[in-house]
């Protein structure tokens, strides 16, 4: 029996706020795992590019297999991943060995990113039969997810509670929550039964000779890479670049996580009254700021508060992005596939690339890569405005969000 749109609903809000859980309880920890492997920061790096290629190998491979087996199956089986992931992660730094850490990591990344597509065709359709916006608070849910775990990893931190115990706990939350919830998605959501070839229409190559969408398709690398940045890097950064411990750096991520989920469950009706070019222009001006300030400002309390407005920048820049791409032309699939590919990126080479230079310059020093990229984004943002016209909408929506609209995208790590 399929389940009316209102458990559907209440289901896809727990299953949105399982990986937020999952990431964030890792990233809250990630001092102590440095620590048990005893890894420099290149170390580090090379650790958290398991990370990235586990995303770019889900989210590659997630549009196929949702065309063949439906979003319920590849719901699941991300979830299951990402548990799985916290659990190797967790082995991994109890036992000192890199490799075993990273394949954590991978784990998590294929599971958030093969999950990220099917959650939102089913967010997608949930919508529609409710006819009203429920996406953002979708998202914003995953952000809600990475508060809770940062601050139980916080307080687990500050009384040295293990890490193999924290991480297998998180696990077992999160196969708990899965298994109750996952029959409330139907199966027949997202798979394709005709004989045509699933994702032919996707893969037209014209979309990549587009200017525009390959401007919009920056600013989703800059927002992406300030977003993941502070994902894999920003306890540390607090740790090693301004002497805070790990409990308080645990708490600085925290304070990140807060903002960004503030971020996205305001952000829509800003989107709605200004548009996505301004919304996006404001994001990459604010989370310029916050990430100047932790860079040239050598104070404690300074580089807390500009967390927040590191978190507000970098919340709506993904969603808000694609949503864009999508509906910069026809082909609308193509179009978020090779936005959402180019953002995608900046999580390939963001922690390898981060550590690297954190090697040689420092940690704080590293970011002024990520400062130059956002503060490109905001002289590429007029691009997101909307081209072709829209009958029978409001002045305000014509460059809106497009909550009538749902877009295939994803909640940014």
């Amino acid at each position: 029996m399929t389940a009316d749109p209102g458990t559907r609903r209440t289901a896809a809000f727990a299953l949105f706020f399982l990986p937020g859980l999952a990431m964030a309880s890792w990233v809250t920890r990630t001092p102590d795992v440095r620590d048990l492997l005893g890894a420099s920061t290149g170390r580090m790096g090379l650790v958290l590019f398991g990370l990235s290629v586990g995303s770019m190998a889900g989210i590659l491979c997630s549009g196929p297999l949702v065309a063949r087996w439906g979003a319920r199956y590849v719901i699941a089986a991300g979830t299951l991943a990402t548990a799985t992931g916290c659990g190797v992660i967790g082995l991994g730094a109890a036992a000192g060995t890199d490799p075993a850490v990273a394949a954590g990591l991978a784990l998590i990344g294929v599971g958030m990113g093969g999950g990220e597509v099917a959650l939102n065709i089913e967010g997608a359709e949930v919508e529609r039969l409710l006819g009203r916006s429920t996406l953002p608070a979708m998202h914003g849910c995953y952000s809600l997810g990475t508060v809770v775990g940062a601050v139980g990893g916080m307080l687990l931190t500050a009384v040295s509670f293990s890490v193999l115990w924290h991480l297998v706990i998180v696990t077992a939350v999160v196969l708990a929550v899965l298994l109750s919830v996952i029959r409330h998605v139907p199966t027949e959501v997202g798979r394709r039964t005709g004989a045509g070839a699933p994702g032919r229409d996707t893969a037209r190559p014209g979309v990549w000779r587009e200017p525009r969408l390959l401007l919009i398709g920056g600013i989703i690398l800059a927002l992406a890479m300030a977003e993941g940045t502070a994902n894999d890097w920003l306890p540390l950064i607090m740790v090693d670049g301004h002497g805070f411990d790990a409990a308080l750096g645990s708490a600085v991520y925290a304070v990140f996580a807060a903002s960004m989920t503030a971020g996205r469950f305001a952000g829509g009706r800003f989107v709605d009254r200004y548009g996505r070019a301004t919304a996006l222009g404001a994001s990459a001006v604010v989370g310029a700021a916050g990430i100047a300030l932790v860079i040239l400002v050598d104070n404690q309390a300074v580089a807390a508060a500009a967390a927040v407005l590191w978190g507000i920048g970098a919340s709506l820049g993904f969603p808000v992005a694609l949503s864009a791409a999508g509906d910069s032309g026809d082909n609308s699939a193509a179009r978020v596939t090779l936005a959402a590919t180019i953002g995608y990126i900046a999580f390939l080479v963001g922690p390898p690339s981060l550590g690297r230079l954190g090697e040689q310059f420092g940690l704080r020093n590293a970011l002024f890569l990520v400062l130059g990229l956002v503060v490109a984004a905001t002289f590429a943002t007029p691009a997101a405005r909307t081209a072709r016209p829209v009958t029978e909408a409001a002045p305000a929506d014509r460059e809106g969000s497009g909550a009538g609209q749902p877009r295939v995208g994803g909640a940014a790590k």
